[in-house]
């Protein structure tokens, strides 16, 4: 009878990805022939609002088949590249944090207190599953990792999700605050210690950061949408008067920094990457 009804019924998966100032929602409804349809929402609060709250129970109430999971962007998280729990405590004190192993190959983790927090916020829908954005990189180049050494970044609009594999092992992992004010001393790369050229990630294996807008081929898992996208400026139109062409024109020379901040932000994670790479060899 259950899975009878698992036929009858579609399959809602929801995931919530929270950015600096919004949140967005991707819904996917299956049946048991895959996808049926797809919907995305953006709701201007990092928190559990009443219009998001309606919107996701909109999706859940037809079916007793539903999870909701959220994408984690705590500060707190990271990678151990090992699961031995004697190893463990060499690269990280995993006593005030959730965690689990993957694969019988690295530990990914998180402050209990930011997973209870999390909890909290989304009590009244409630989290099935939050994901790590280790995991996403681990799932979405998965047939890479298993023979390359290469680098793999996860960029949202708030933090970078970085981490190193050579074949299938996690040489290093961190997740980056890309709000965090660093010394342009401990930015730049030491030539002495390391020359560029002999970094053995292969440009036609490595990943362009360009390259991640979208994640689209994560099963059970919603697409994660491009985060930094510049909104189209319509020109003038003939049929505006001058005060208004002069208003906009005012406007527009108060506020030219949103090209400028996009490209000030790329540069300060290319800093930001290129730090953690450094940081990498010198271990």
């Amino acid at each position: 009878m259950l899975s009878l009804h698992k036929y009858l019924y579609l399959k809602v998966l929801v995931t919530i990805v929270i950015s600096n100032a919004k949140t967005i929602v991707y819904v996917e409804m299956l049946n048991a022939k895959g996808l049926v349809n797809s919907y995305e929402a953006t709701f201007d609060t990092k928190y559990l609002s009443s219009d998001m709250y309606e919107y996701i129970v909109s999706f859940t109430k037809e079916t007793p088949y539903f999870y909701i999971s959220i994408l984690d962007n705590s500060f707190s998280q990271g990678v151990i590249p090992t699961c031995s729990k004697q190893k463990t405590a060499y690269f990280y004190d995993l006593s005030a944090s959730e965690y689990k192993c993957f694969d019988d190959k690295w530990t990914y983790y998180t402050a209990k207190s930011d997973v209870y927090a999390i909890e909290k916020v989304y009590e009244k829908i409630g989290v099935d599953f939050i994901f790590s954005p280790f995991l996403v990189l681990a799932h979405f180049f998965k047939d890479k990792i298993k023979d390359h050494l290469a680098m793999f970044i996860l960029i949202e609009e708030d933090s970078i999700c970085l981490s190193i594999f050579k074949e299938e092992a996690l040489l290093f992992g961190v997740y980056i605050d890309i709000k965090i004010e660093a010394s342009t001393e401990e930015l730049l790369i030491d030539d002495t210690e390391m020359d560029l050229e002999e970094i053995d990630l292969d440009e036609e294996k490595s990943i362009d950061l360009d390259d991640l807008d979208t994640i689209d081929d994560i099963d059970d898992f919603g697409d994660i949408a491009d985060l930094d996208s510049i909104e189209e400026i319509e020109e003038f139109s003939e049929s505006k008067d001058v005060e208004e062409e002069l208003a906009q024109a005012e406007d527009t020379q108060e506020h030219p920094v949103e090209e400028s901040n996009g490209l000030n932000q790329d540069y300060q994670r290319f800093v930001l990457v290129q730090s953690a790479v450094n940081d990498f060899y010198k271990k």
